[in-house]
């Protein structure tokens, strides 16, 4: 996969042509055995690292003129400091993983406003700089090493690199998503929200429980904007969504059919279940599997009334959560609903609410993604609600 990355860019792929040994890893784009001076005029070899934008496969125009160095402190030939370059060192800082770097790098094009034109003018740029000054002191030494290329496997569970991570430097934070297994039980609504955003995340899989047709009314609460031959297929739920999102998450497994107390063993192996479905007996069972796996959940719900001398809609909307530190408060409590009925509940009508169902699936990602350790959490609330008249968002059941 990395091979072929870096031949459908052209500017990449001249890089490796002329001998440069490069390398896509999470995001960056490395340039290795890149020779250089240190100040005790001895010669080493460094990593040059850029960030790497991408318009889909193909390598775009660098987004900046910054760029990194793994190695010691480059100097001239005499072994003084090239401190214009350099512009911050920071030993072993940590970019994503697996990538290491000391140094950053400033040197910027001319003119600034037009920036650098590809990778290839970025690299050799700074190569120059760079091991100019190896390259006097030894004129075998040089940065076309023209390594042997052996077929690399890549572990990626995306179709394409994750560059919005490195843009935004915060690949760090974002690995502490990539393990495990998220199922999400229930595909009405809030759970393809919920899915959206996951399948944006390097989770290593992701299981999708539903055995339900995606209908034309389901089209009105759901992301996306499928086309009326999709609708007329009606397809099962768990596969139109699993092949949606397969486009970009490579570990996607649906599975037809509803889940109950005589299939939950399912979820046995599930590192963490979203669960997004409205038949009360059924989850009671669900949620008594997942206490007795040890597996965190997270349950969300909304409550939507009729006002009927307004004719306009008010309710709340829930997310609960749950795990092995804290499960009392899910019954002690009553935060999640057991009961079939509720015929007062508009939302049992399919009232179209799309905006509510992305909302309730997007807080209920958030609060995984504090558990995970990616948001910052300081009260380590359990339950929130949002109530629409008001606009409030409150917070209870923190961990005794």
């Amino acid at each position: 996969m990395q091979q072929q990355l870096i031949s459908l860019s052209p500017d990449l792929q001249r890089l490796r042509n002329e001998g440069y040994d490069v390398e896509i890893r999470a995001g960056f784009l490395l340039a290795k055995g890149i020779p250089y001076v240190n100040s005790s005029r001895a010669i080493g070899f460094g990593t040059l690292v850029t960030h790497l934008s991408m318009a889909g496969n193909i390598a775009t125009k660098p987004a900046t003129h910054v760029a990194y160095f793994t190695g010691g402190y480059p100097c001239d030939k005499d072994g003084t400091p090239l401190s214009k370059l350099v512009i911050g060192s920071q030993p072993q800082q940590p970019l994503a993983a697996g990538v290491l770097v000391d140094h950053t790098f400033s040197s910027k094009p001319f003119p600034l406003q037009a920036g650098y034109s590809d990778y290839y003018q970025l690299v050799t740029t700074y190569v120059a700089i760079i091991a100019s000054a190896a390259e006097a002191l030894d004129t075998s030494v040089t940065a076309k090493s023209f390594p042997v290329i052996e077929p690399t496997t890549d572990e990626s569970v995306f179709h394409y690199y994750d560059t919005a991570s490195t843009r935004a430097r915060i690949s760090m934070v974002t690995d502490k998503l990539a393990s495990g297994k998220v199922a999400i039980v229930g595909l009405g609504g809030t759970g393809t929200y919920v899915l959206d955003l996951v399948a944006k995340t390097p989770v290593q899989q992701i299981h999708l429980f539903d055995g339900d047709v995606f209908s034309q009314h389901n089209a009105f609460r759901s992301p996306g904007a499928p086309s009326v031959a999709a609708l007329q297929g009606k397809p099962q739920k768990v596969n139109y969504f699993a092949s949606l999102y397969g486009n970009m998450h490579r570990h996607i497994f649906p599975h037809d059919g509803y889940l109950d107390a005589t299939n939950v063993e399912q979820l046995r192996s599930m590192n963490f279940v979203f669960l997004c479905l409205d038949k009360g007996s059924a989850k009671r069972a669900i949620v008594a599997a997942l206490e007795a796996f040890a597996i965190p959940f997270i349950d969300v719900g909304m409550g939507i009334y009729l006002n009927e001398k307004t004719n306009s809609l008010g309710g709340i909307v829930r997310v609960t959560a749950s795990s092995a530190q804290q499960r009392a408060h899910v019954h002690d409590k009553q935060r999640i609903s057991f009961g079939d009925g509720d015929e007062g509940n508009e939302y049992r009508q399919n009232i179209q609410i799309a905006d509510l169902n992305a909302l309730n699936g997007a807080l209920a990602v958030v609060k995984w993604k504090k558990m995970a350790g990616f948001y910052q959490d300081l009260e380590h609330e359990l339950h929130s609600t949002y109530t629409i008249d008001g606009n409030i968002l409150q917070n209870e059941d923190q961990p005794a």
